[in-house]
């Protein structure tokens, strides 16, 4: 505008956050910060971020955890060894049985024990046939995130028909508790590897349903390509694991690089993709679940093959001999760790627990900045979290 002395003064006046008019003290806005939380955002828990935005672009976000919390590793330290497994397969309520297995593991090696190899290769069929499990609830669940209803009714179709073994076997659907130290609660019934091949199969026949039915579905492309890109080196600098670092092109997976029970005898096929985005995350846990389904049957041809017991004579009283060892895993979401620090008693003198959901979940303070809001559940829904994993 022109004043009487001719001068002129120009105003800039806008709709956006944080834009300057005048000098630089006179702000006519502030960046907006935004709470996305705790009250359960998309279908994964009571997690919170808080965001700071310049309109509808992402300027920064920090995950706030812990709205969940239990206490589990103060209650490990007042458990029995028996006691903690019940615990432990409840922080990934998807990953239940490989949660168990962890604390095993750590006990068995921390005694020294010897498990049957009928038992050895049980778990490792049992523990496949929950990764699966574990990535088709996500196969379903992300897609329904973001717009697309069809592709949880398939999902949920193949996950009854491996649920239905599972429950066969162990008596759970969700929690199995069927991990004992010293191998597994019982001899599986009659006739069960028969049928749980059979299951096998049924699912690898129908999952070209599901497959082309999402995977190059235009607007679910449109959605999840170059969103959310997570590059490699920030991954490994994050701690993430499993299909989340493996999308970006971190080539690591324990099962073929520090091979426990008898993973060293197969050939692990590692799925891992470039892109590191959205998309590439989907189809990492989509093409784990063929591969899955193959090593869970390769497991089950060699537990036809073996006899003998499944679990070893324990003590009444179990104590673990004054001592400390580390056993981790490759679960379904990532690596899980239990540091398990034992002075002989019944119970740990510590039981530190390293969840994969907890790392991985720290790199959205990276991947969410620059993002617009419409794409932020894309990108929450494709680190394959569960809050409980989180908030240990």
């Amino acid at each position: 505008m022109t004043t009487d002395a001719g001068d002129l003064r120009e105003l800039t006046v806008g709709t956006g956050a944080g834009l300057v008019a005048g000098t630089p003290d006179e702000r006519v806005g502030a960046d907006m910060v935004l709470n996305i939380g705790p009250q359960h955002p998309s279908t994964h828990g009571v997690l919170r971020l808080k965001l700071v935005l310049d309109g509808e672009r992402v300027v920064s976000a920090e995950p706030i955890v812990g709205y969940m919390h239990r206490g589990a590793e103060k209650l490990f330290e007042v458990r029995d060894y028996r006691q903690i497994i019940v615990l432990a397969n409840r922080h990934d309520w998807l990953s239940a049985f490989s949660n168990e297995l962890g604390v095993v593991l750590a006990v068995e090696r921390l005694m020294g024990m010897e498990v049957p190899e009928r038992a050895t290769w049980l778990r490792m069929a049992l523990a496949e046939l929950n990764r699966v499990l574990n990535h088709l609830m996500f196969l379903g669940s992300y897609p329904l995130e973001i717009g697309a209803i069809t592709p949880v009714f398939y999902a949920f179709r193949e996950r009854e028909t491996i649920q239905a073994v599972m429950e066969e076997v162990s008596g759970g659907r969700i929690h199995y508790m069927f991990n004992r130290v010293g191998g597994l609660k019982e001899e599986v019934p009659a006739g069960w590897t028969a049928r749980a091949r059979a299951a096998i199969g049924e699912v690898r026949r129908r999952m070209p349903d599901l497959d082309n039915l999402i995977r190059r579905n235009e607007i679910f492309l449109a959605r999840t390509v170059g969103v959310g890109v997570l590059s490699a080196a920030d991954a490994a600098a994050f701690g993430a694991s499993g299909p989340v670092a493996r999308a970006s092109g971190l080539d690591l997976d324990l099962r073929r690089d520090e091979p426990y029970l008898a993973y060293g005898e197969l050939d692990v096929p590692v799925v891992t993709k470039t892109a590191g985005d959205c998309h590439a995350r989907f189809e990492v846990l989509l093409d784990q679940v063929y591969a899955s389904l193959d090593l869970a049957e390769q497991c089950l041809h060699r537990v036809d093959q073996l006899t003998g017991p499944v679990n070893t004579r324990l003590p009444k009283v179990l104590k673990a001999p004054e001592g400390h060892t580390y056993a981790w895993t490759e679960n379904p979401l990532g690596i899980n760790g239990y540091y398990l620090v034992s002075r002989g008693e019944k119970t740990p003198w510590r039981l530190k627990l390293r969840t994969a959901s907890y790392a991985n979940v720290q790199a959205l303070a990276t991947l969410l900045p620059g993002c617009l809001v419409p794409d932020l559940i894309a990108v929450l829904g494709s680190m394959f979290f569960v809050v409980g994993d989180i908030d240990k």
